[in-house]
């Protein structure tokens, strides 16, 4: 697509999401930050960013309908990929039809989708693709897939997270082997479940938590669960959260 053509297209759809939805977001400056992802370039794009935003889309046909579907879809990557330039994220776009051994070889089947691949996990975005809401999704994945807590004033923060499901375990320290298994268990799962940890025996007591404990909180419910056999392993943790996490999907 000609660059122009899609500044334009960018600065019809920007002034419609202000007028509709009050978005606070830049004008599209014009400048292409999104590129087309080959077999050629893939392990140079992969070793340039810590996250890879990834957009698998059928071939663009004539009809202009789908052109404009197309193009709408291409101006929001544009847009995001603006704001978090200085982010170690890259967005690309994978045609379905001349790039049909390297999907193949990501296991990309569903064509309009977007995953974004971290580390060696490919996460399906399934969000609405907004720029707001898929700038948040991002920055949510680039931060510590544990949150640690270690005051009063961020254990009445985390209490009045009620709305999805969150965990919080108390270890040692950093260097504890199950706390590394507790955040390696955290990654299966960011950023749609919160995990988070304390290494204050103040604030463990504040939440009645033993030391290498995990207390799993269901949305809206007061009292937590404890997961049983503590220490636990990674695999424990994540089959335990598997089987008691509603309504939630992701890919790892």
């Amino acid at each position: 697509m000609k660059r122009t053509h899609l500044f334009i297209v960018g600065i019809y759809f920007l002034s419609s999401c202000r007028a509709e939805e009050g978005l606070n977001f830049p004008t599209y400056d014009g400048k292409d930050r999104v590129v087309s992802l080959s077999e050629k370039n893939f392990k140079q794009v992969l070793k340039k960013y810590d996250l890879l935003c990834l957009y698998y889309h059928e071939p663009v046909s004539s009809d202009k309908v789908t052109q404009k579907q197309f193009q709408l879809k291409e101006i929001v990557l544009e847009l995001v990929a603006q704001v978090l330039e200085h982010k170690a994220i890259g967005f690309v776009m994978v045609d379905a039809k001349k790039e049909a051994k390297l999907a193949k070889k990501l296991g990309f089947d569903e064509e309009g989708s977007l995953y974004i691949l971290k580390g060696d996990r490919t996460i399906e975005f399934d969000g609405e693709f907004a720029a707001d809401v898929l700038v948040e999704f991002l920055l949510d994945l680039i931060e510590d897939p544990v949150e640690i807590i270690s005051s009063k004033l961020e254990v009445q923060a985390f209490e009045r997270i009620e709305d999805y499901i969150k965990l919080i375990g108390f270890f040692k320290s950093e260097d504890s082997e199950y706390y590394k298994a507790f955040e390696e268990a955290a990654e299966h799962f960011q950023p749609y479940i919160k995990f988070f940890a304390t290494f204050d025996k103040g604030v463990a007591k504040k939440l009645s938590l033993k030391m290498n404990e995990v207390d799993f909180y269901e949305p809206f419910m007061d009292e937590p669960i404890a997961i049983p056999n503590k220490p636990y392993t990674e695999e424990e943790l994540v089959e335990f959260v598997k089987e008691h996490q509603r309504s939630r999907n992701w890919t790892q």
